[in-house]
């Protein structure tokens, strides 16, 4: 099923935000849009399921990235030495 991935990010944003009520709807031209819970009016304009997925992840709070040790060592290496 197509929806699997806007099905999966609402689910990321209700656990986010805690708010579970966020819903999503489909249109009859397989167009998403957002709704704050059932009968309330869109949050965005019916959108195309990447651009769907894209704006329902910039919503609410982000988590942090867990960064290692090993990824900050690998960061340092990439950076060029300044030259002498």
């Amino acid at each position: 099923m197509r929806s699997t991935r806007a099905t999966s990010a609402i689910e990321r944003l209700k656990e986010r935000t805690g708010n579970r009520l966020y819903t999503m709807a489909r249109t009859g031209d397989e167009l998403f849009f957002l709704t704050e819970g059932p009968g309330l009016p869109p949050l965005c304009p019916p959108l195309e399921l990447d651009a769907f997925v894209a704006f329902v992840s910039g919503l609410g709070p982000q988590k942090a990235r867990r960064v290692s040790k090993l990824d900050v060592a690998f960061e340092k290496q990439l950076t060029k030495k300044p030259q002498d």
